[in-house]
């Protein structure tokens, strides 16, 4: 196959360009922005679980203080019968004893269920003090949730505006060369290899692999319009002195 020299630079332009499709390629795969987010919303979500169990717990805790309560009003109550009864001057003696026992007990139940409902109730003040921090650390995630989220839409807007000018950018070059000489390109490319690399003194550009002395003289000896075939990888070996990849 012949091609000009400026013909078979378009090949190493048209690999250039996707190298740095597939350099875009991996980094979507592999966004640092990502990565951040996928953080965040973790911390963001074992945050939440906890604050959940901290809200179960007050839940059961406020059931308790309400039995407590209810107890203690119970005993008060009964209480205030029996000093009634006492104070109406209609029990006999020997009922009046056991009214004043009841009475005893139930002051020291009451005693009883008051300090559990104590403890308790200072139970339940460390678990709101929990909970209200636990809501300001959630808060605060909550804008490096934003914030991470913004990060990484930026991110993926940005790679694929580079896409889509890299798109374009290897549409104009496919166009402006021969289209057998693409076609070769990309059979290349379609077993797997890079389509094309420049003869850098004894490496080929494309694999990296030295020519040996032999197929060297020979690719040296070819005309300038030759189409060369690295004789390791296959690629496309142009011979150019001054392309930048």
């Amino acid at each position: 196959m012949k091609a000009e020299e400026s013909q078979q630079r378009l090949v190493l332009e048209i690999a250039a360009v996707d190298a740095e499709l597939s350099r875009l390629e991996h980094r979507g795969k592999h966004l640092e922005e990502q990565q951040r987010l996928d953080a965040v919303q973790a911390e963001h979500r074992a945050a939440g679980d906890v604050l959940a169990t901290v809200r179960i717990a007050l839940e059961d805790l406020d059931g308790q203080v309400a039995k407590f309560e209810g107890e203690i009003d119970s005993v008060r109550k009964r209480e205030d019968r029996d000093r009634g009864l006492l104070a109406g001057g209609t029990v006999d003696a020997k009922n009046v004893g056991e009214i004043q026992h009841e009475l005893e007990a139930l002051q020291r139940r009451q005693e009883s269920l008051e300090d559990s409902l104590l403890e308790i109730m200072e139970h339940r003040e460390r678990l709101q003090n929990d909970l209200s921090e636990q809501q300001g650390r959630i808060e605060a995630m909550h804008v490096d949730l934003v914030a991470a989220t913004a990060a990484r839409d930026e991110a993926l807007v940005l790679i694929d505006q580079s896409r889509h000018d890299a798109l374009s950018r290897r549409e104009e070059l496919v166009a402006s060369a021969p289209s057998e000489l693409v076609a070769l390109y990309e059979r290349q490319r379609a077993q797997g290899g890079v389509g094309a690399g420049r003869l850098q003194g004894r490496r080929c550009g494309a694999c990296r692999i030295e020519i040996d002395r032999g197929e060297l003289a020979r690719i040296s000896a070819a005309r300038e319009d030759e189409v060369l075939r690295c004789p390791e990888c296959s690629a496309i070996l142009v011979r150019v002195r001054d392309f930048s990849e």
